[in-house]
């Protein structure tokens, strides 16, 4: 078993942090705005600058119009359906995206009509597999839908609460669609999570926080200009955390 057999997925908020990701030795990045909301199409220019300085590794972007519950209306979907043309257009390598109905299960439908814009590149169902009924019985859904992976804490807020789950998925999937354990996931916790579930792809942020430049700000706005950016280092520690133990 060596770094070979392992595929790490950086989760970025922007252009800056996809190069951190690829200088740092990532496999992939998952492109995202709107973080605080659990990630959102980005823009246009976004994906168009990322996909012209990738030059490296795969560029993956997120499809999801907007924060919250992932129950799309049908004026929703044509937009993501619009978003996926988009980002193939622009050289993606893949799209990520979910769907489901208000009880909790799979929208079978939804996710058909998305999947008829994705000829060609790698599609993963994200993280509203966290917020679906029966995981096991989901799995073998989107085994059949056509997905090439699942984002997935195991239905817990971070993947390591999630271990359980996460290994039974891993068993049950038996190569037949990957399993991306993802959700808190860092150079503390890698080894311990792979211990645990067997799992051969992670994704995770590596972001520290940026201080703003601006040395003015009136002492009515309380907001911080702070940000939250992925790093090189926090690339390289992670995977390091997993590799290097490998390679004893």
């Amino acid at each position: 078993m060596n770094r070979k057999n392992f595929l790490f997925e950086i989760c970025t908020n922007g252009v800056e942090s996809c190069l951190a990701a690829q200088e740092g030795g990532a496999d992939r990045v998952e492109l995202c705005a709107g973080i605080p909301e659990g990630g959102t199409t980005p823009s246009y220019a976004e994906i168009k600058t990322a996909r012209k300085l990738l030059t490296a590794i795969r560029l993956h972007v997120i499809i999801r119009p907007r924060g919250g519950d992932f129950c799309y209306s049908p004026l929703e979907l044509e937009r993501m359906a619009t978003d996926i043309d988009m980002a193939r257009q622009l050289g993606a390598d893949g799209v990520v995206f979910g769907c489901l109905h208000p009880d909790g299960t799979l929208d079978g439908n939804a996710c058909r009509q998305l999947l008829a814009h994705c000829k060609g590149i790698s599609v993963t169902f994200h993280r509203a597999f966290d917020r679906c009924r029966q995981p096991k019985e989901a799995l073998e859904k989107l085994i059949g839908l056509g997905f090439d992976r699942v984002l997935t804490s195991g239905q817990h807020s971070n993947a390591i609460d999630g271990a359980s789950l996460l290994h039974d998925l891993y068993l049950q999937a038996a190569g037949r669609i990957a399993i991306l354990a993802g959700s808190g996931v860092n150079e503390e916790n890698i080894l311990q999570l792979y211990k645990k579930t067997g799992i051969r792809e992670y994704h995770f942020s590596a972001r520290e926080p940026m201080t703003s430049p601006v040395s003015f700000q009136p002492d009515s706005m309380q907001e911080s200009s702070e940000r939250m950016i992925t790093t090189v280092r926090r690339v390289k520690n992670t995977i390091a955390a997993l590799s290097n133990h490998l390679n004893h």
